[in-house]
């Protein structure tokens, strides 16, 4: 079923976002390869960035596998692009086989290294789905937005929750797309 889901989930990302104007095949031991679509840029210069394998497998916790686990790919939205994150966004997308998490709206995920090269973002809160492209019915894929967090964003989301960082971020007017930004004021 894995490979009917992915060609469901290839043909929804091409029908909400286009023709992929690129794409980068990631290989994990212990787990199927993880492509990653760039879509763009579009007529104001945003890149999106979609993993597609994710979804391959429901999500499970731990060495429980559950059919019946959530189903997810991940979305990056860039101004510009910056196409060294390719590997990372593959690194995030195999986290569920490879560390057994079950990635949701709210959650954190840290990577230990620039996002992309030469980044202040060294992880991404998960948004939730229904923003760029919507989610599949069926199969149920949702499609999680991801939103670039600096250490101190990631520091303080730790503490005070990502809801409140969201909140912080809105209030601010951060354009969370933009490569440049700097972190939101936390005072």
């Amino acid at each position: 079923m894995s490979d009917a889901v992915l060609t469901l989930v290839a043909a929804h990302l091409l029908t909400a976002l286009g023709q992929d104007s690129g794409r980068a095949s990631v290989s994990f031991v212990g787990a199927d390869p993880i492509d990653v679509l760039r879509f763009g840029p579009d007529p104001d210069g945003l890149v999106r960035y979609v993993t597609l394998g994710m979804s391959a497998s429901p999500m499970s916790e731990g060495d429980h596998a559950d059919p019946d686990g959530p189903r997810a790919e991940l979305l990056l939205t860039v101004r510009g692009g910056h196409d060294s994150v390719l590997r990372r966004l593959a690194v995030l997308a195999a986290s569920p086989v490879v560390e057994g998490l079950v990635i949701r709206p709210g959650a954190r995920l840290g990577l230990g290294e620039p996002l992309w090269d030469g980044a202040h973002f060294d992880s991404v809160l998960v948004g939730e789905p229904g923003g760029a492209v919507a989610s599949l019915d069926d199969p149920a894929v949702d499609v999680l937005p991801l939103f670039p967090m600096t250490p101190n964003e990631a520091a303080w989301a730790r503490v005070h929750g990502g809801a409140e960082l969201e909140q912080r971020w809105l209030m601010q007017g951060v354009d969370l797309r933009d490569p440049n930004r700097a972190a939101v004021d936390l005072q």
